[in-house]
């Protein structure tokens, strides 16, 4: 298949906010571009809604009216797919319903060239079903873009059972001359981004559900220590709960009930409510003007420990000792131990995935406390401390009055097995190695998109190795144990590597 040059037709089926998107980032790159929506007036609406984005760009100074005027230019309205003739990639972005997909590319193969290039947003549907209808199942690929498209990096491109590799080969290099993203990745429930990013909603819901924390609190430390742009529960809101509860459904019927993508009887009842987040004006937060936002469980000011003895090595946890230590606190270093932060007679560990007071009561240490992962201890906010039920109110003032010394403000969590960032990390990571196991896609691609399509902080699998691989399988064995749920169990691939020595590569 050879390289689709700048001068080739790009034909946009569906003028939506993302069809109307995608037919702006092609405008830019220099293409002719063909817009239809088979409902009256749509396609017209789709190019006033790029004209007004580009002219608010001329207004901030982002662009000039020549190029706007240019862009626009090039995109023309069509009210007949029979005006595609000359398209050499059509970019379909239709309602998700497969039948009506797969009529559609079968009006375009009778239209469109022999090897036009047909192209899916889906997000959902399986790129091998849509092709199993077309005569040239080869020539289909899918193409996911993420909302908005003129801004959003990341491009899924996903091949069926019978896509051509060279056609996914030329649409991932339009897509990087388009300025995106792209990652290839094959035809599964879910993708990448979409199975990937699954935990992150569930294991807040399930932290929610057993009341470590409540909603807002379960935000900021996800916000706060954990480096993310949004909270779960936030970020559940900005989607929708109609929207998030049906993809999380969806997945987890593709995968032939996985326990790993349960759906969450929480979200099924806003849902069932109406509660759909912002949207509607309420989801986990009141978005009425009215409404008050929480705010997160913040400790009191405790009192600053003048000595800490650090046993052993803290791991990723390490950046805490020069923080101890430029806050005046005297530390003492012992090479044996297993990881410890001693204040007296209190423990402070990096939680392993276990309930705090499990591991309290199999070290026979009353005053132990667990606290949370972070993504940079230097530059977090937030600590998140899980006590054990036997833990003395002194030892966790004490633990408290250590963390908001070194600039931390303080959340105490009840105990949950794996508390809330190390769960989430560690589930990420297992969904992004157990994806690449099964052949999806590549380590490197998994961290592309989860980076370019959702916005986090690191890819799940950088941020295991940073973590150590070794250290993720002990918290998800963990959790298995404390769960006893097939939900937790540890990718083979995480497990290879470990068994390989390969614990950070």
């Amino acid at each position: 298949m050879s390289t689709i040059n700048s001068d080739a037709v790009i034909g946009v089926i569906g003028a939506g906010t993302m069809g109307a998107g995608i037919a702006q980032v092609a405008a830019k790159s220099g293409h002719s571009v063909l817009l239809y929506d088979a409902f009256e007036g749509a396609a017209q609406r789709g190019l006033d809604g790029v004209s007004k984005g580009l002219n608010k760009l001329v207004q901030r100074g982002k662009m000039q009216q020549t190029d706007v005027d240019a862009l626009l230019a090039r995109i023309t309205l069509t009210d007949s797919l029979e005006d595609f003739t000359p398209a050499r990639v059509v970019i379909e972005v239709i309602v998700e319903r497969l039948d009506i997909k797969q009529s559609v590319f079968a009006q375009l193969e009778e239209i469109c060239a022999e090897d036009t290039i047909l192209a899916t947003n889906t997000s959902s549907i399986s790129v091998t079903a849509i092709g199993s209808k077309l005569k040239r199942p080869h020539n289909l690929v899918g193409m996911h873009f993420f909302n908005p498209a003129p801004i959003m990096k990341l491009v899924e491109v996903i091949s069926g059972l019978d896509t051509a590799p060279t056609v996914a080969d030329a649409i991932y290099d339009l897509s990087s001359r388009w300025g995106k993203k792209p990652v290839h990745a094959k035809s599964t429930p879910g993708f990448i981004v979409n199975r990937v990013a699954r935990p992150f909603y569930a294991e807040g819901l399930r932290v929610l559900q057993e009341g470590g924390a409540d909603a807002a609190t379960i935000d900021a430390i996800v916000r706060e220590a954990g480096g993310f742009r949004m909270g779960p529960f936030e970020l559940m809101d900005l989607i929708g709960h109609d929207v998030n509860f049906a993809v999380t459904s969806s997945v987890f019927a593709a995968f032939f009930n996985d326990q790993r993508f349960l759906p969450s009887l929480i979200q099924q009842e806003l849902v069932s409510a109406g509660h759909l987040g912002r949207k509607s004006g309420k989801g986990f937060y009141d978005y009425s003007e009215q409404a008050e936002k929480p705010t997160a469980t913040t400790a009191a000011p405790a009192k600053a420990p003048h000595h800490v003895t650090i046993e052993g090595y803290l791991g990723v946890a390490e950046p805490l000792v020069a923080l101890i230590e430029e806050a005046g606190i005297k530390v003492t270093r012992v090479q044996e131990g297993f990881g410890s932060i001693l204040i007296g007679d209190t423990t402070l560990q990096l939680t392993n995935g276990q309930m705090t007071t499990e591991r309290a009561y199999n070290a026979r240490n009353s005053n132990l406390i667990h606290f949370d992962l972070a993504l940079d201890y230097n530059k977090a906010t937030r600590i998140a401390l899980a006590p054990a039920v036997q833990t003395e109110p002194e030892a966790i003032l004490q633990a408290t009055g250590l963390f908001q010394a070194i600039g931390k403000h303080v959340t105490i969590i009840d105990d949950v097995a794996g508390m809330v960032v190390m769960r989430t990390i560690a589930m990420l990571a297992n969904e992004g190695f157990d994806a690449v196991n099964q052949q999806v896609c590549s380590e490197a691609d998994v961290d592309v998109a989860m980076k370019g399509g959702v916005n986090y902080p690191f890819g799940p699998i950088e941020w295991s190795k940073v973590v150590g691989l070794s250290s993720i399988m002990n918290v998800l064995d963990n959790l298995a144990s404390s769960y006893g749920e097939d939900r937790y169990r540890t990718s083979p691939l995480i497990r290879r590597k470990v068994a390989g020595g390969k614990h950070d590569s």
